[in-house]
């Protein structure tokens, strides 16, 4: 393996505006291809908007869906990535011809789409299929995986995912700022994004605590450090919907050090430089080559009934 330079984007997205969301992903594919990026990951549902969907009937989620590959945004990613010679990473509703609807996440290369995964808890609209599959695949001589936001948060899916080859874990998300069991969770008002120009400070307060980074730092670093791999992960910034995202997209080592992390409310990027030798060095390559499975094969595996249960879309 190569070194590979990275970015990861955030950017405050249109609900339902493809055309828009799309003009934004050229520009920043654009920027970072000219910084010498070899790929560019983008957060969920980064084509069609998100938490809006959770009103969708589902006859509007079929008409917002598309088919992977042969859908117009696919073909529009792969143009852009054939004119700046960089992959995408990229997220829409997908939906099949059977008419089941799912949360996909896809890398896109000029050639066309390298690799498909579909979120395997989805819960922002109840139409929606949960995946049933891992996702590993060959990028630039790299094994890379993809876990879309919630399944990031169960710790089985990361070293699965893992243990299936993959060094690099893409990791889109639409998090943060909303209420949780958790203390300190909650919405962030709008009107400091509103005003974030004239009081920076406020805003950055909310976006940094515990209802925004402080929760990501108390999980994020430790995939990837517990897995010995590069964890992307990207995020919205911004109104999304009637809801605000605070951004903070990031590029974490197998040593769960931050290399690159975006710190301004505006649609940017940050790039890291990968490396394989860190995935060597870091402690959870030791750690997987110690497992005992023999230990916990049977407890791992046991019946168990998936129950999930999302506090904010009441």
């Amino acid at each position: 393996m190569n070194k590979l330079k990275i970015a990861s984007a955030q950017f405050e997205h249109r609900s339902g505006d493809k055309a828009y969301n799309l003009a934004v992903i050229e520009q920043l594919a654009g920027k970072a291809a000219a910084e010498g990026a070899n790929v560019i990951a983008f957060h969920e549902c980064s084509v069609t908007g998100y938490t809006f969907a959770r009103k969708l009937s589902r006859e509007a989620m079929l008409g917002l869906a598309e088919p992977v590959p042969g859908g117009a945004s696919i073909q529009r990613l792969a143009a852009i990535a054939g004119a700046h010679d960089i992959a995408i990473c990229a997220g829409l509703f997908e939906k099949d011809d059977a008419g089941k609807l799912y949360k996909a996440y896809v890398c896109v290369t000029g050639d066309g789409v390298i690799a498909k995964f579909r979120k395997l808890h989805p819960f922002i609209n109840p139409y929606l299929t949960p995946g049933d599959s891992y996702c590993v695949f060959d990028l630039y001589g790299w094994k890379c995986g993809i876990l879309i936001c919630y399944d990031n948060n169960i710790a089985e899916n990361v070293r699965a995912t893992k243990l299936l080859g993959a060094d690099i874990i893409f990791m889109p998300h639409v998090t943060m700022c909303t209420p949780s069991t958790r203390p300190g969770a909650g919405f962030v008002d709008a009107a400091l994004w509103q005003n974030r120009e004239n009081d920076p400070t406020s805003l950055r307060l909310e976006f940094e605590g515990m209802k925004g980074r402080e929760w990501l730092m108390k999980w994020l670093p430790s995939r990837a450090y517990d897995n010995a791999v590069y964890a992307v992960f990207s995020n919205a910034i911004g109104m999304d919907d009637d809801q605000l995202k605070n951004g903070c997209s990031m590029i974490i080592d197998p040593f769960g050090d931050i290399l690159a992390e975006c710190k301004s409310f505006d649609d940017s990027f940050v790039i890291a430089t990968v490396t394989p030798e860190k995935i060597n060095l870091a402690g959870g390559t030791r750690y997987i080559k110690a497992r005992r499975p023999d230990l916990y094969r049977d407890i791992i595996g046991r019946e168990h009934t998936p129950e999930q249960k999302v506090v904010w879309l009441g």
